[in-house]
């Protein structure tokens, strides 16, 4: 586990940050947060400390109740000052979103505040994650300052392209992917242990994209699922420490590094291979959309068009695989089924799922919604369980993947099985 220290600085990509400290306590490290005060015209620090479970600081005068040390630490028996207690202890200083100001005086070597404070005492790794207007970022002082800050060993996360805050503006200074910012503040912790990961030494499997059923040599009775929802959790369980194995059903999209991955094209492919897989998987994640009917005989070769007045295809049901992995599943073992529903009803029959196919939690997707689902980066999902119902606002895929791992660790949890929260 490392001791991470956010600094979070004034922009609207300040919400994002909030994202940053989920992953990175869900990896299992720990985190403390320091904020400039203009950042708090974005977002507040009950924010951060709801997710960090530590207390936040902005002003350099201001006590800090936990006197420095991070989650897990027992803090020491005098009351530190504030910026040098922290940077003593982390282990990685990291600055997200870094705004055009502050990485002016990060470069000028100023200490105006808590965070630049904090910075300039620092021996840390420095991690930079800017997010600005696009005219600031490709601004000739700008472009210096981070120049003069590579130079000296910090590592910079370049902003993304695309839509700005300010209406109608497009260009290249979004902050990157919260994901992104986490594995560059890992990377340089590298070869210092940062495990232990809360899904350290379990054994995820998870089945991503849709499967295809032949009708002749070329044709074939398939769905629009993309594989994005099976790849999220793949990344996200490998991310806390899980070893994963990933059934792809015809899944065009590059895989999770460190994820070893099993290709499939049909149901009867897909159940074959997640049978082999099963019973050495702690953790069942089943997010492929496997066929319900395939035809009853398909054709060998390609069906010529000219020498037919029509084309009838009798199907039958495929098994189910999901149902079948649940009557053979072993105590310690916790199965998560996904759900595409369409349009009233859609949590009532995800729930009715639960007990008929043995499963712990079933993640329910209403696909009446045209801006969700299926080929979609984003979505939003209800994770059912026995005692309850969890909604998962509309948000990025991984962020999805992280609540439905965040369930995955509660449920464990609560049944006293390793992989928890």
């Amino acid at each position: 586990m490392a001791r991470i220290l956010l600094g979070v600085s004034g922009g609207i990509a300040a919400y994002k940050a909030v994202e940053v400290v989920r992953l990175a306590t869900a990896a299992g490290h720990a985190v403390r947060v320091v904020q400039t005060p203009a950042s708090l015209r974005f977002v507040g620090r009950a924010s951060f400390e709801g997710v960090t479970g530590a207390p936040v600081l902005v002003d350099e005068f201001e006590a800090d109740p936990a006197r420095g040390a991070f989650p897990g630490d027992p803090p020491p028996d005098h009351a530190a000052i504030s910026h040098l207690e922290l940077v003593r202890r982390c282990d990685v200083l990291c600055v997200a979103p870094a705004s055009a100001n502050t990485l002016a005086k990060l470069a000028g070597g100023q200490a105006d505040n808590l965070l630049t404070s904090a910075a300039l005492a620092s021996p840390a790794p420095l991690v930079l994650a800017p997010a600005m207007n696009d005219r600031m970022w490709s601004h000739p002082a700008t472009q210096a300052n981070l120049e003069l800050l590579r130079s000296r060993g910090a590592v910079v996360v370049p902003p993304g392209t695309g839509r700005l805050a300010s209406k109608g503006e497009w260009g290249t200074g979004r902050l990157a992917d919260p994901a992104d910012i986490l594995a560059a503040i890992e990377s340089v912790l590298e070869p210092a242990p940062f495990a232990p990961r809360s899904l350290d030494g379990l054994r995820v499997l998870v089945t991503a994209g849709g499967t295809r059923e032949a009708i002749d040599s070329v044709r074939y009775v398939g769905n629009r699922s993309s594989g994005r929802m099976g790849l999220a959790l793949a990344a996200e369980a490998a991310r806390r420490g899980a070893d994963v194995t990933l059934i792809c059903a015809n899944v065009a999209l590059e895989r999770p590094e460190g994820v070893r991955s099993v290709d499939v094209e049909s149901a009867a492919e897909l159940e074959a291979a997640a049978r082999a897989e099963f019973p050495a998987a702690d953790v069942l994640l089943m997010a492929a959309a496997v066929a319900d009917f395939r035809p009853r005989a398909p054709e060998d070769a390609k069906i010529v068009k000219t020498e037919r007045d029509g084309l009838t295809v009798e199907l039958e049901p495929t098994t189910d695989v999901l149902a079948a992995l649940g009557g053979l599943r072993r105590a310690g073992q916790t199965l998560v089924g996904f759900a595409a529903e369409h349009g009233a009803g859609a949590v009532e029959r995800g729930r009715s799922k639960l007990a008929r196919k043995h499963l712990d939690a079933v993640v329910v997707n209403d696909i009446a919604r045209s801006d969700i689902g299926f080929d979609s980066a984003v979505n939003e999902v209800t994770i059912v369980t026995a005692t309850g119902e969890q909604a998962v606002p509309l948000g990025p895929k991984e962020a999805v993947a992280g609540a439905v791992l965040d369930a995955v660790q509660r449920l464990r949890s609560e049944s006293g099985l390793p992989g928890t929260v």
